[in-house]
């Protein structure tokens, strides 16, 4: 029996959301990435309450014409940018089950590179 890629990120997804919990001094740097965009969002869970978003889809960041990979490092430049503004420097990070390379490492090298510590 295959079984489909969106049920094995699903599976890798549960295993990761079961060791990383974001609070309200660390919250969860949340990544979701699709074929054309990627997404970052700062979430407490113990309030159930998302903090920050950020996209490649905002003004700022569409206006730039640069790879997938150039942008998501802009997409965590800016999330940490914001985040350090309302006093936020520790994180934990979830891939949300991506893999760990490609946008989604551009992404958190972007973020440590913009103050965030994870």
């Amino acid at each position: 029996m295959a079984v489909s890629k969106q049920e094995r990120r699903n599976k890798i997804k549960l295993k990761i959301r079961r060791n990383v919990v974001g609070s309200s001094l660390t919250p969860r740097l949340n990544v979701y990435r699709s074929n054309a965009e990627i997404y970052a969002q700062l979430v407490d869970d113990k309030a159930g309450k998302t903090l920050l978003a950020v996209g490649s889809v905002e003004k700022s960041i569409s206006a730039v014409k640069v790879s997938k990979i150039e942008k998501a490092k802009l997409v965590g430049k800016l999330i940490a940018e914001k985040a350090v503004a309302n006093g936020i420097t520790n994180v934990v990070f979830d891939r949300n089950g991506f893999l760990y390379h490609g946008r989604v490492k551009s992404l958190a090298e972007g973020a440590r590179e913009g103050g965030l510590k994870f």
